[in-house]
């Protein structure tokens, strides 16, 4: 196996010491409020992309743009990028009265003291039959904020939820690009992939559950419920039934377009100008996310070619051993890839063939492969502060008028540290067949 070359890894390490380093200079060092928030992300990947195109002289500037060009013209990154623009559209039809009809009529109905709770099931359940937590997000995120502003709860605490709750299906779903791409990489059926997985996930997601009731049923709970319009649900109730059916996201998303445009305009909440408008000014408003997945895509592009991958993935396999040890050196590959590309699923696709090899040489089930490539990927995707979910969830939080930086988001991830908690208990406490 080639070494490759570890200095390759540089803009990342430059990426991280801009936007983690001056995040908690700012926000610790210096007191400043939201610290985290002031850094701009696209800022700090363009010094990135600046010193890998310092890099590697042999190859002209030419070249290193039409390999950015390659990476940025996956159909993974382009997929991401439609599901972007069409989810901002969707916020942009429904606008933050129905998400607030959402929020009302839920917490009207429901003990005030579960609803966070509830958020998590509902971001569960919608994120396993969609297959997508971006989506999920997108969907749910709006709903979080308003149950928060209605309550007392933390707007974050409710945020942080939906994003853990996304991650559950993200992980577990059948349609989901992540298991699709480990089952194909490790030539597992499907079906013995979930078996696995379930028991790993299931006992993060009770345990998850158990502590947003503990945080909140000895909550002092102040519900103000305003006036809201039962028609306006349906958009959202719409899309949820759809993904509940499995139903791909870009038409569920469209479904829910069609239907919030038929509503505001038949109800004359605004004006087919006014609406038009407001769909394009949702699109717009993802636009520092698209920006990022674009960016990460070119830079990554360019540490690969470089040889960066080559060397982290060298490192990895020499310095585990045994079989339990090649377990754990196997999620942390995919951990440092998604690190690396901010993509599960790039991630997993990176990390298959090599992932391969040491399950062959470790004597790894294909299915315990194909269970850690998936699990660990979407523990560190949904934790990572620029990964495309926490940015959806921030740019959805901020469409409803509450800044919301990473790092507060961040204190609220129970599912993807617990999640790591429990596929660490799978390596080291369950003995697995070959």
């Amino acid at each position: 196996m080639k070494k490759g070359n570890p200095v390759a890894l540089l803009p990342i390490a430059v990426f991280l010491i801009l936007y983690l380093g001056l995040g908690l200079l700012f926000e610790y060092g210096m007191k400043i409020p939201m610290g985290f928030y002031n850094i701009p992300i696209v800022i700090a990947f363009l010094a990135a992309i600046f010193v890998a195109c310092l890099q590697n002289r042999k190859v002209s500037f030419e070249e290193k743009l039409a390999i950015m060009g390659q990476g940025v013209g996956d159909k993974n990154i382009i997929t991401m990028l439609l599901i972007f623009l069409t989810a901002g559209a969707f916020v942009g039809v429904v606008g933050r009265s129905s998400a607030q009809s959402v929020a009302y009529f839920m917490l009207e109905r429901i003990p005030a003291r579960f609803a966070v709770a509830v958020l998590f099931v509902v971001a569960c359940f919608v994120s396993t039959a969609m297959g997508t937590s971006v989506g999920t997000i997108t969907l749910i995120a709006p709903i979080a904020v308003e149950v928060a502003q209605a309550s007392s709860f933390p707007a974050a605490l409710c945020v942080g939820t939906v994003v853990g709750g996304a991650m559950f299906g993200d992980n577990l779903s059948f349609i989901s690009d992540t298991t699709i791409a480990a089952c194909n990489g490790q030539g597992c059926a499907m079906k013995d992939k979930f078996r696995g997985n379930f028991f790993i996930a299931l006992p993060a997601a009770l345990g998850t559950l158990v502590m947003i009731l503990l945080m909140t049923m000895g909550h002092d709970t102040a519900i103000t419920i305003h006036e809201y319009n039962l028609i306006q649900i349906l958009p959202y109730v719409l899309v949820l039934l759809g993904g509940i059916a499995g139903i791909n996201v870009f038409l569920v998303l469209i479904i829910g377009i069609v239907s919030g445009s038929v509503i505001m305009l038949a109800t004359g909440q605004c004006a087919a100008t006014d609406l038009l408008a407001s769909m394009g000014a949702g699109a717009a408003g993802m636009f520092e996310t698209s920006m990022v997945a674009i960016l990460v895509a070119a830079m990554c592009s360019l540490i690969r070619v470089y040889g960066g991958f080559e060397a982290l993935l060298y490192g990895i396999r020499r310095l585990f051993r045994g079989k339990k040890g090649g377990q754990l050196g196997m999620g942390l590959l995919v951990g440092a890839m998604d690190i690396a590309t901010a993509n599960n699923t790039v991630a997993i696709v990176m990390a298959n063939p090599i992932a391969a090899e040491m399950r062959q040489e470790y004597g790894i089930s294909s299915r315990r492969a194909a269970c850690l490539l998936d699990t660990f990927s979407c523990i560190f995707q949904g934790i990572i502060p620029y990964g495309a979910q926490m940015l959806v969830a921030i740019s959805a939080a901020a469409e409803m008028g509450a800044a919301l930086p990473a790092f507060q988001i961040m204190r609220y991830l129970f599912y993807p540290y617990l999640l790591a908690v429990s596929s660490l208990a799978a390596i080291f406490l369950i003995r697995e067949k070959s």
